[in-house]
């Protein structure tokens, strides 16, 4: 007969539920697979909407949070980028959805691992976009010879309108994270911290 400690330890019920323990690699490379199939199959349906030179897509940045909190930094930012190269590939995506993506995920994972504690730390994953933006407009926009934007709401500056390109898919994304992240947690399918 299994003790109830080792029933705990080991992943299995906490009042009838199961409750899922990220900690082993098997998990966390399933859980990577499933997010990164996930994103590839959003940005087809329902897809993602060009603005400007680059395709915004809210559910990237949903599963970054959702990733970052349950994956960490590292293994949530290798989520994006993988999913950032699939969109390319297929069509759905450009290739400001590598920087695009990255960032948020990694600055969720480091918020969510080193200082809080709490779903409101996948709000912050529109910091990592911001960065993501200022890479895309001198590092990324450059490279691949993009042309120069042309004015938006007033905004002549390319660091400015991509930023504010990147904001308008992270900011709703987040919160849609933070909303499963949230869910998650309270139907215990995953550990309340």
């Amino acid at each position: 007969m299994v003790s109830k400690r080792h029933n705990l330890e080991n992943g299995s019920n906490y009042n009838n539920k199961k409750i899922i323990h990220l900690k082993t690699p098997t998990y966390q490379l399933v859980l990577s697979s499933i997010f990164v199939a996930l994103g590839v199959s959003l940005s087809i349906f329902p897809g993602a909407f060009p603005v400007g030179p680059t395709k915004v897509f809210p559910f990237q940045h949903m599963i970054n949070v959702v990733a970052g909190m349950l994956l960490g930094p590292l293994n949530a930012g290798v989520v994006a980028g993988l999913i950032g190269i699939m969109r390319i590939g297929i069509g759905t995506g450009t290739f400001f959805a590598i920087p695009g993506g990255i960032p948020g995920a990694v600055v969720v994972g480091l918020v969510y691992k080193y200082f809080v504690r709490k779903e409101v730390a996948g709000l912050t994953e529109p910091l990592g976009t911001a960065l993501g933006a200022l890479l895309s407009a001198f590092l990324v926009a450059p490279a691949i010879g993009a042309a120069p934007l042309q004015p938006f709401l007033g905004l002549t500056a390319q660091w400015q309108l991509f930023t504010i390109f990147f904001l308008i898919s992270s900011i709703p994304g987040a919160f849609m994270g933070f909303l499963v992240v949230l869910a998650l947690k309270r139907r215990r399918i995953i550990e309340g911290n």
